[in-house]
């Protein structure tokens, strides 16, 4: 069962804050609400995750009914659009079943509150969602969780076989055509004549959220070799997009509406811890032994080999980094193995300079992962006995940290994708969300706000995450809606209204 503890947050001041200046408009109702040179009687949505309404690590009913697409769906059914049909869940558990077997974990709420702390976990209650189950007949949201660009155009990503192999998407099955089709192929044989598609988050994102554990595939051009967490090619990603883009303008569907990616390192699951988390108090009588019995030694050593600056003494003043392995350091394991045999013996000094030969302490362009919050001050396994407590005497994995080498890496992938999906959006001529800059909105100082209720990116408190700090509430969903009706609005010179975000789900207590 997955649990994490959220620390230092008062839920009690949830979102509200008086006199802030809004950032949308209200439905104004003296303004004829039209469609402009749009045809919103037939939508359909393509995308991932952030269009199935995918929140709190699962896809579930409520989650769905407050998906951005749908409440799309909702204002343009004042200007003729029609219904919008979702491959919603069987239940509000999240998760999903192969057989009998869980394939998907069910979602996070909020069970209790330690401390006046949040204590997140899963709901106890079994999955009924089986994949077997197909939906068929009319349908508008093709979001797919887990999907990267070239997923929506790849046949058999909805073959049932395929899931039991790993090549296939589990959610997708439940609504594929058949076991050869692809989602934009399914979606074309809707007749669309308006659609959304934002597409390409996951390309980067699994790298991000697994600490880079994966490979920048940037150069390879062939996703059919790519592993689930690594980095998509930039052409890989372009040439996807506008595949998709071609099989609808094919079909018929010539106008939609397409969005940017936001840095993903901006959001809450890497925002949330800091890098220096580790406060004199937290350590307490440790910092001095451990300053004398490994920090200061590993210094020294450090130092004469020329690379001091990875480890420095424990302040007793100030909040502290914590250790971690960095895969991108030259590796100095024999070199402080030779350095620290005089006053260890070679047991021991072969010991450290095996865990500490890439190891340094973080820095504020490292990216901690939200769920390694739990995992500072465990117990590492197989470690030795003195020096076993990650982040503190022993260093987090690469799984465990976004590293500030890692993350470059990401940033120059994001803005690649960025800068193709806005020339795809002036070539095809669609309507343009630059959901990167809202983002960046959110994470300014005073963030966005409406009515008073002032929304940012920041984890539980923020009103607009979810909680697993990647995917939206409702209520960040209908932010986002109302940014692709701005976009619409804008393009096609309709005046579809905006939404009041106040009125859509937060985060899940008990």
């Amino acid at each position: 069962m997955k649990k994490i503890i959220i620390s230092t947050i008062a839920v009690s001041a949830l979102l509200f804050t008086a006199g802030c200046k809004t950032d949308f408009d209200t439905d104004v109702q003296d303004i004829a609400v039209t469609s402009g040179e749009a045809d919103f009687s037939k939508y359909v949505s393509l995308g991932n995750s952030l269009t199935s309404g995918y929140r709190d690590n699962a896809l579930y009913i409520d989650g769905q009914n407050e998906s951005y697409p749908n409440i799309i769906a909702g204002q343009m059914k004042l200007a003729g659009g029609g219904n919008f049909v979702q491959p919603l869940m069987a239940d509000n558990n999240g998760g999903l079943l192969l057989g009998t077997t869980p394939i998907q974990a069910t979602k996070l709420y909020i069970q209790s509150f330690v401390n006046g702390s949040p204590n997140i976990t899963n709901v106890t209650a079994a999955p009924t969602t089986n994949i077997a189950n197909k939906i068929t007949g009319d349908l508008n949201n093709f979001g797919v969780p887990g999907a990267k660009s070239f997923h929506l155009i790849a046949p058999g990503y909805g073959s049932l076989a395929g899931v039991v192999a790993g090549t296939a998407n589990p959610y997708y099955v439940r609504f594929s055509s058949s076991t050869t089709s692809n989602v934009v192929d399914d979606a074309v044989a809707k007749h669309p004549t308006f659609f959304s598609y934002w597409i390409g988050n996951n390309d980067v994102l699994s790298y991000a959220t697994s600490g880079g554990s994966g490979v920048n595939q940037a150069g390879n051009t062939n996703p059919a070799t790519y592993g689930a967490n690594d980095i998509s090619d930039p052409a890989v990603v372009a040439a996807s997009i506008k595949a998709g883009l071609d099989k609808l303008k094919a079909g018929g569907a010539t106008k939609g509406v397409i969005a940017n990616i936001p840095y993903v390192t901006s959001i809450p699951y890497f925002s949330t811890v800091p890098y220096n988390p580790l406060t004199p108090a937290a350590l307490g009588a440790n910092l001095n032994t451990l300053n004398a019995s490994l920090y200061g030694p590993l210094k020294q050593a450090l130092t004469a080999l020329g690379a001091g600056t990875r480890i420095n003494l424990l302040s007793s003043t100030t909040a502290n980094p914590v250790l971690i392995k960095d895969t991108s350091l030259p590796n100095l394991s024999a070199q402080l193995t030779a350095a620290l045999t005089p006053a260890l013996g070679l047991p021991t000094a072969t010991a450290f300079g095996q865990i500490y030969g890439q190891a340094r302490q973080t820095t504020a362009e490292d990216y901690i992962l939200l769920t390694t919050r739990g995992v500072i001050g465990t117990t590492a396994p197989g470690a030795p006995a003195s020096i076993n407590v990650y982040g503190i005497s022993y260093p987090l994995q690469n799984q465990h940290v976004l590293t500030k080498t890692e993350a470059v890496g990401v940033k120059t992938a994001v803005d690649a994708y960025n800068a193709s999906i806005k020339t795809l959006a002036d070539t095809y001529g669609l309507a343009f969300v630059d959901a990167n800059k809202k983002m960046i909105d959110l994470n300014g100082q005073s963030g966005i706000s409406f009515d008073g209720v002032r929304y940012t990116a920041k984890f539980v408190t923020g009103g607009t995450f979810s909680l697993d700090g990647v995917h939206l509430t409702g209520r960040g969903y209908a932010i986002v809606a109302n940014e692709f009706i701005k976009a619409i609005n804008m393009k096609y010179k309709s005046t579809l209204p905006q939404v009041d975000p106040n009125k859509y789900s937060g985060v899940t207590f008990p």
